[in-house]
Protein backbone atom coordinates (compact mmCIF):
# COMPACT_ATOMS: atom_id res chain seq x y z
CA UNK A 1 0.00 0.00 0.00
CA UNK A 2 1.03 3.44 -0.80
CA UNK A 3 0.14 6.82 0.67
CA UNK A 4 0.65 10.44 -0.44
CA UNK A 5 3.06 13.12 0.62
CA UNK A 6 3.44 16.33 0.72
CA UNK A 7 4.94 16.50 -2.93
CA UNK A 8 2.56 14.58 -4.39
CA UNK A 9 4.75 11.56 -4.52
CA UNK A 10 4.24 8.28 -2.83
CA UNK A 11 5.78 6.29 -0.75
CA UNK A 12 5.49 2.90 -0.33
CA UNK A 13 4.57 2.18 3.66
CA UNK A 14 5.90 -0.61 5.93
CA UNK A 15 4.19 -2.84 7.98
CA UNK A 16 4.38 -1.17 11.14
CA UNK A 17 2.96 1.79 8.65
CA UNK A 18 0.03 -0.54 8.13
CA UNK A 19 -0.59 -1.23 11.60
CA UNK A 20 -0.61 1.93 12.79
CA UNK A 21 -3.25 2.98 10.11
CA UNK A 22 -5.34 0.41 10.67
CA UNK A 23 -5.42 1.11 14.50
CA UNK A 24 -6.41 4.90 13.71
CA UNK A 25 -9.42 3.72 11.62
CA UNK A 26 -10.42 1.34 13.99
CA UNK A 27 -10.23 3.50 16.48
CA UNK A 28 -12.43 6.53 14.34
CA UNK A 29 -14.94 3.52 13.66
CA UNK A 30 -15.22 2.85 17.71
CA UNK A 31 -15.83 6.67 18.51
CA UNK A 32 -18.46 6.61 15.75
CA UNK A 33 -20.15 3.66 17.07
CA UNK A 34 -19.41 5.43 20.73
CA UNK A 35 -21.47 8.51 19.84
CA UNK A 36 -24.29 7.02 17.62
CA UNK A 37 -24.59 4.29 20.91
CA UNK A 38 -24.69 7.55 23.44
CA UNK A 39 -27.54 9.31 20.92
CA UNK A 40 -29.40 5.63 21.46
CA UNK A 41 -28.65 5.28 25.10
CA UNK A 42 -30.29 9.06 25.40
CA UNK A 43 -33.23 8.37 22.98
CA UNK A 44 -34.41 5.40 25.43
CA UNK A 45 -37.99 5.21 25.27
CA UNK A 46 -38.05 5.02 21.85
CA UNK A 47 -35.17 2.42 21.19
CA UNK A 48 -36.85 0.17 23.98
CA UNK A 49 -40.68 0.98 23.71
CA UNK A 50 -41.57 1.70 20.18
CA UNK A 51 -38.32 -0.68 18.22
CA UNK A 52 -37.63 -3.54 20.73
CA UNK A 53 -40.80 -4.05 22.26
CA UNK A 54 -43.10 -3.52 18.93
CA UNK A 55 -42.54 -7.15 18.02
CA UNK A 56 -44.26 -8.26 21.18
CA UNK A 57 -47.61 -6.22 20.54
CA UNK A 58 -50.54 -7.71 19.11
CA UNK A 59 -51.09 -4.94 16.28
CA UNK A 60 -47.26 -5.18 14.93
CA UNK A 61 -47.40 -5.11 11.04
CA UNK A 62 -46.27 -8.43 10.58
CA UNK A 63 -48.89 -10.15 12.84
CA UNK A 64 -51.16 -8.05 11.52
CA UNK A 65 -50.07 -9.08 7.79
CA UNK A 66 -50.46 -12.98 8.32
CA UNK A 67 -53.81 -12.65 10.66
CA UNK A 68 -54.94 -11.20 7.48
CA UNK A 69 -53.56 -13.87 5.06
CA UNK A 70 -54.67 -16.33 8.15
CA UNK A 71 -58.09 -15.48 7.97
CA UNK A 72 -58.36 -15.38 3.73
CA UNK A 73 -56.97 -18.97 3.38
CA UNK A 74 -58.97 -20.14 6.89
CA UNK A 75 -56.04 -21.45 8.73
CA UNK A 76 -54.89 -20.77 12.11
CA UNK A 77 -55.02 -17.24 13.92
CA UNK A 78 -53.02 -17.42 16.62
CA UNK A 79 -51.24 -14.56 14.64
CA UNK A 80 -54.42 -12.28 15.38
CA UNK A 81 -53.54 -12.44 19.17
CA UNK A 82 -50.13 -11.80 19.23
CA UNK A 83 -47.50 -13.39 21.73
CA UNK A 84 -48.43 -13.81 24.88
CA UNK A 85 -46.05 -13.28 27.41
CA UNK A 86 -44.33 -10.69 30.12
CA UNK A 87 -41.26 -9.34 30.01
CA UNK A 88 -38.69 -9.44 33.58
CA UNK A 89 -35.43 -8.93 34.22
CA UNK A 90 -34.08 -11.15 36.89
CA UNK A 91 -30.99 -9.38 38.35
CA UNK A 92 -30.29 -6.42 40.08
CA UNK A 93 -28.28 -4.48 36.96
CA UNK A 94 -30.27 -6.31 34.69
CA UNK A 95 -32.20 -3.28 33.10
CA UNK A 96 -29.32 -1.27 33.11
CA UNK A 97 -26.87 -3.87 31.71
CA UNK A 98 -29.18 -4.24 28.86
CA UNK A 99 -29.67 -0.12 28.02
CA UNK A 100 -26.03 -0.34 27.66
CA UNK A 101 -25.80 -2.92 25.42
CA UNK A 102 -28.54 -2.25 23.22
CA UNK A 103 -27.06 1.00 22.84
CA UNK A 104 -23.86 0.10 21.55
CA UNK A 105 -25.51 -2.67 19.13
CA UNK A 106 -27.97 0.20 17.94
CA UNK A 107 -24.78 2.29 17.47
CA UNK A 108 -23.11 -0.42 15.34
CA UNK A 109 -25.88 -1.31 13.48
CA UNK A 110 -26.95 2.47 12.75
CA UNK A 111 -23.05 3.40 12.40
CA UNK A 112 -22.41 0.51 10.15
CA UNK A 113 -22.20 2.56 6.97
CA UNK A 114 -19.23 4.34 8.88
CA UNK A 115 -17.78 1.69 9.68
CA UNK A 116 -17.44 0.55 5.80
CA UNK A 117 -16.57 4.19 4.90
CA UNK A 118 -13.21 3.43 7.39
CA UNK A 119 -12.78 0.31 6.27
CA UNK A 120 -12.89 1.38 2.58
CA UNK A 121 -10.55 4.40 2.77
CA UNK A 122 -8.09 1.90 4.98
CA UNK A 123 -8.10 -0.52 1.76
CA UNK A 124 -8.71 1.49 -1.05
CA UNK A 125 -4.88 3.06 -1.30
CA UNK A 126 -3.53 -0.47 -2.07
CA UNK A 127 -6.08 -0.43 -5.32
CA UNK A 128 -4.95 0.49 -8.67
CA UNK A 129 -7.00 3.22 -9.77
CA UNK A 130 -9.66 1.43 -12.28
CA UNK A 131 -10.30 -1.02 -9.33
CA UNK A 132 -11.43 1.80 -7.12
CA UNK A 133 -13.32 3.38 -10.01
CA UNK A 134 -15.25 -0.02 -10.21
CA UNK A 135 -15.88 0.29 -6.28
CA UNK A 136 -17.10 3.17 -5.83
CA UNK A 137 -20.31 1.77 -4.96
CA UNK A 138 -19.44 -0.09 -2.57
CA UNK A 139 -20.30 1.76 0.38
CA UNK A 140 -24.03 2.16 -0.58
CA UNK A 141 -24.17 -0.78 -2.41
CA UNK A 142 -23.08 -3.03 1.31
CA UNK A 143 -24.99 -0.94 3.25
CA UNK A 144 -28.14 -0.93 1.82
CA UNK A 145 -28.04 -4.88 1.74
CA UNK A 146 -27.37 -4.74 5.21
CA UNK A 147 -30.14 -2.28 5.90
CA UNK A 148 -32.69 -4.33 4.06
CA UNK A 149 -31.51 -7.75 6.04
CA UNK A 150 -31.54 -5.58 9.18
CA UNK A 151 -35.33 -4.93 8.13
CA UNK A 152 -36.10 -8.14 7.27
CA UNK A 153 -34.70 -9.88 10.35
CA UNK A 154 -37.16 -7.27 12.96
CA UNK A 155 -40.15 -7.55 10.48
CA UNK A 156 -39.92 -11.09 9.92
CA UNK A 157 -37.95 -12.93 11.75
CA UNK A 158 -38.04 -11.49 14.68
CA UNK A 159 -41.98 -11.53 15.14
CA UNK A 160 -41.63 -15.00 13.85
CA UNK A 161 -39.61 -16.45 16.47
CA UNK A 162 -40.87 -14.55 19.44
CA UNK A 163 -45.09 -15.18 18.32
CA UNK A 164 -43.38 -19.34 18.70
CA UNK A 165 -41.87 -19.45 21.26
CA UNK A 166 -44.15 -16.89 23.27
CA UNK A 167 -47.21 -19.07 22.34
CA UNK A 168 -45.52 -22.43 22.88
CA UNK A 169 -46.38 -24.73 26.46
CA UNK A 170 -44.98 -27.61 27.05
CA UNK A 171 -47.97 -27.42 30.09
CA UNK A 172 -50.21 -25.10 31.04
CA UNK A 173 -49.13 -25.36 34.60
CA UNK A 174 -45.81 -23.28 33.00
CA UNK A 175 -46.13 -18.83 32.83
CA UNK A 176 -43.79 -17.71 29.76
CA UNK A 177 -42.26 -14.72 32.07
CA UNK A 178 -39.19 -13.78 29.79
CA UNK A 179 -36.00 -12.39 30.71
CA UNK A 180 -35.07 -9.13 29.61
CA UNK A 181 -31.83 -9.93 28.48
CA UNK A 182 -33.55 -13.41 26.48
CA UNK A 183 -35.91 -11.37 24.63
CA UNK A 184 -33.33 -8.16 23.39
CA UNK A 185 -30.45 -11.13 22.40
CA UNK A 186 -33.40 -12.87 20.20
CA UNK A 187 -33.92 -9.59 18.10
CA UNK A 188 -30.14 -9.07 18.17
CA UNK A 189 -29.59 -12.23 16.77
CA UNK A 190 -32.13 -12.33 14.30
CA UNK A 191 -31.29 -8.64 12.84
CA UNK A 192 -27.59 -8.59 12.63
CA UNK A 193 -27.61 -12.35 11.61
CA UNK A 194 -29.59 -11.44 8.65
CA UNK A 195 -27.65 -7.89 7.69
CA UNK A 196 -24.71 -9.82 7.97
CA UNK A 197 -26.43 -12.80 5.24
CA UNK A 198 -27.72 -10.20 3.00
CA UNK A 199 -24.20 -9.06 2.18
CA UNK A 200 -23.65 -12.46 0.32
CA UNK A 201 -23.16 -10.65 -3.33
CA UNK A 202 -20.60 -8.60 -2.14
CA UNK A 203 -18.33 -11.40 -0.10
CA UNK A 204 -19.42 -13.28 -3.71
CA UNK A 205 -17.74 -10.05 -5.60
CA UNK A 206 -14.81 -9.80 -3.56
CA UNK A 207 -14.00 -13.49 -3.77
CA UNK A 208 -14.79 -13.78 -7.61
CA UNK A 209 -12.39 -11.27 -8.09
CA UNK A 210 -9.50 -12.31 -5.92
CA UNK A 211 -10.40 -15.62 -7.90
CA UNK A 212 -11.71 -17.90 -5.03
CA UNK A 213 -14.86 -18.34 -6.56
CA UNK A 214 -15.96 -18.79 -10.08
CA UNK A 215 -20.00 -18.72 -11.98
CA UNK A 216 -19.36 -22.59 -12.59
CA UNK A 217 -18.27 -23.89 -8.65
CA UNK A 218 -21.26 -21.45 -7.99
CA UNK A 219 -23.84 -23.36 -9.92
CA UNK A 220 -22.01 -26.76 -9.26
CA UNK A 221 -22.48 -26.21 -5.75
CA UNK A 222 -26.13 -24.96 -5.86
CA UNK A 223 -27.58 -28.11 -4.49
CA UNK A 224 -25.55 -28.65 -1.73
CA UNK A 225 -26.00 -24.56 -0.82
CA UNK A 226 -29.91 -24.73 -0.77
CA UNK A 227 -29.30 -27.42 1.81
CA UNK A 228 -27.26 -25.30 3.78
CA UNK A 229 -29.72 -22.15 3.57
CA UNK A 230 -32.76 -24.74 4.95
CA UNK A 231 -30.39 -25.79 7.52
CA UNK A 232 -29.27 -21.86 8.45
CA UNK A 233 -33.01 -20.91 8.32
CA UNK A 234 -33.75 -24.00 10.90
CA UNK A 235 -31.47 -22.56 13.24
CA UNK A 236 -32.66 -19.00 13.02
CA UNK A 237 -36.40 -19.45 12.79
CA UNK A 238 -39.07 -21.35 14.94
CA UNK A 239 -39.30 -25.10 13.85
CA UNK A 240 -42.24 -25.08 11.15
CA UNK A 241 -42.01 -24.78 8.09
CA UNK A 242 -43.90 -22.16 6.86
CA UNK A 243 -41.07 -19.63 8.62
CA UNK A 244 -38.20 -21.66 7.28
CA UNK A 245 -39.48 -21.47 3.78
CA UNK A 246 -40.40 -17.67 4.23
CA UNK A 247 -36.23 -17.18 5.63
CA UNK A 248 -35.28 -19.06 2.62
CA UNK A 249 -36.57 -17.47 -0.39
CA UNK A 250 -34.72 -14.08 -0.09
CA UNK A 251 -31.34 -16.28 0.69
CA UNK A 252 -31.85 -17.93 -2.23
CA UNK A 253 -32.80 -15.48 -4.13
CA UNK A 254 -29.31 -13.80 -2.94
CA UNK A 255 -27.64 -16.90 -3.68
CA UNK A 256 -28.74 -16.43 -7.68
CA UNK A 257 -27.95 -13.28 -7.63
CA UNK A 258 -24.33 -14.10 -6.58
CA UNK A 259 -23.96 -16.29 -9.50
CA UNK A 260 -24.62 -13.48 -12.08
CA UNK A 261 -22.36 -10.76 -9.99
CA UNK A 262 -19.89 -13.68 -10.40
CA UNK A 263 -20.75 -13.92 -13.74
CA UNK A 264 -20.45 -10.56 -14.76
CA UNK A 265 -16.76 -10.11 -12.80
CA UNK A 266 -15.27 -12.82 -14.44
CA UNK A 267 -16.71 -11.62 -18.17
CA UNK A 268 -15.16 -7.96 -17.07
CA UNK A 269 -11.65 -9.19 -16.17
CA UNK A 270 -11.98 -10.77 -19.54
CA UNK A 271 -12.56 -8.02 -21.30
CA UNK A 272 -9.94 -6.44 -19.82
CA UNK A 273 -7.38 -9.34 -20.34
CA UNK A 274 -7.99 -8.69 -24.20
CA UNK A 275 -7.63 -5.11 -23.93
CA UNK A 276 -4.11 -5.47 -22.55
CA UNK A 277 -3.30 -8.45 -25.18
CA UNK A 278 -4.51 -5.47 -27.86
CA UNK A 279 -2.28 -3.06 -26.59
CA UNK A 280 0.45 -5.11 -25.97
CA UNK A 281 -0.14 -6.93 -28.93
Amino acid sequence: MTKQIGTGEEQEMSFLDHLEELRWHLIRATLGVIIIGIVAFIAKDFIFDTILFGPKKADFPTYRFFCNISKALGLDESFCEGPQFRIQSRQMAGQFSAHIWTSIWAGFIIGFPYILWELWRFISPGLHDNERNNSRGFIVIASFLFFTGVLFGYYVISPLSINFLANYHVSQEVFNDIDLSSYISTIRASVISCGLIFELPIIMYFLTKIGLVTPEVLRKYRKIAIVVVLILSAVITPPDVASQIVVAIPIVILYEVSIYISKFVIKREERKLKKQKAKNG
